[in-house]
């Protein structure tokens, strides 16, 4: 069982050329900024939108080649799982979820029988008899994944899924779609503009810019070399370029760094997690190599740990702790200055160069 999708059309001015490859029980998270061709891309692997040119294959089926071939979403063996849900106010949460099979032509008992069965299984089938508006959101939401379940899909789509919930919710519901897709033996494709939703949910990751793939790889793969500024923000580091000679970077901003690889020549990236970035009041006495002086633009509290923004030559985020800040009484306007030590910058060849 696989997908595997060359994916190229055009919208108006927009363009979307893009290809994907989704193996039997992994998750394929979709990431990119707002207009970047997620949705799109998501939409033509469900049947919603036919492609221009290229080919889409679901378990070895073509069912769109862009010419000649289209087979409609009802035939597809997709269960797609909207961001607003899309259920049917009508119906009971257990119609809901038995459409679906019975729409694949099951009988009205065998679809009821296998929607308790997939309710049960999301531990949501004391619902059953309840409408769409009797339910939170959180419990729409698992609604909509067991109906997309119910067919026992090839590939599992989902388009922001737990986008419209509140931040209580989301946890729970994502503990929950970590154990689905974790037992989920077919193909799933994650649309998501929150890195950590890909990051606990996915496999791998697909970065969308401008509807082509900047980057793919495991979270791991894309959090030590980001290719593109847009995915080392995804992932939180900072990412710089320059041009690297003798174990240094001079960077295309301003500045120089010291880095660790003596042999790195010509166009480079450099990777500076927040956390390896000290900050300090005074000229730093350490063995860090690298110090250069700037000052605080704004301070902002992420869970444990505070986020620094400082420009300067380089301009960095750095990440420390609240008991940190209380001791620095640094805010926006403080001068600082700022160490880190080589072994703490990751510098590879630019991959566009």
């Amino acid at each position: 069982m696989s997908v595997r999708a060359s994916v190229r059309l055009a919208r108006g001015a927009f363009d979307l050329d893009a290809e994907l490859a989704v193996q039997a029980g992994t998750t394929v998270a979709v990431l990119g900024p707002n207009g970047a061709g997620k949705s799109t891309l998501l939409r033509a692997l469900a049947g919603l939108e036919r492609i221009d040119q290229g080919r889409i294959e679901i378990d070895g089926r073509i069912v769109d080649d862009g010419d000649s071939v289209f087979v409609q979403p009802r035939a597809r063996n997709v269960g797609l799982v909207f961001q607003d849900y899309a259920l049917f106010g009508h119906l009971t949460v257990l119609e809901n979820v038995a459409f679906g099979p019975r729409a694949r032509g099951e009988g009205r008992q065998r679809s009821r029988q296998v929607a308790h069965e997939v309710l049960a299984r999301l531990g949501i089938d004391h619902l059953a008899d309840r409408r769409p508006s009797q339910v939170s959101g959180g419990q729409a939401q698992r609604v909509a994944l067991a109906r997309a379940l119910a067919t026992g899909p090839s590939l599992l789509l989902m388009d922001e899924p737990l986008a419209a919930l509140d931040a209580e919710t989301r946890t729970s519901v994502r503990i929950e779609l970590q154990r689905q897709l974790a037992e989920y033996p077919g193909c799933a494709v994650l649309v998501t503009h929150d890195p950590l939703d890909a990051m606990l949910l996915a496999d791998r990751i697909v970065v969308l810019e401008s509807g082509a793939i900047a980057q793919e790889g495991t979270p791991g793969d894309l959090a030590r070399r980001p290719a593109t500024p847009y995915v080392a923000a995804l992932m939180g580091v900072n990412l710089l370029s320059g041009t690297a000679v003798g174990g240094e970077l001079a960077l295309d901003g301003g500045g120089t760094l010291r880095i660790a690889d003596q042999g790195l020549q010509g166009r480079a990236l450099a990777v500076i997690r927040p956390e390896a970035i000290t900050i300090s009041l005074h000229e730093p006495q350490g063995s860090a190599r690298n110090a250069w002086q700037g000052r605080v633009t704004a301070v902002e509290l992420l869970h444990d740990r505070v986020r620094v923004h400082i420009e300067g030559r380089p301009g960095v985020i750095a990440a420390v702790t609240p008991a940190a800040i209380a001791d620095l009484r640094i805010d926006a306007g403080t001068a600082v200055w700022l160490s880190v030590k080589a072994v703490e910058i990751d510098a590879y060849p630019h991959p566009a160069r």
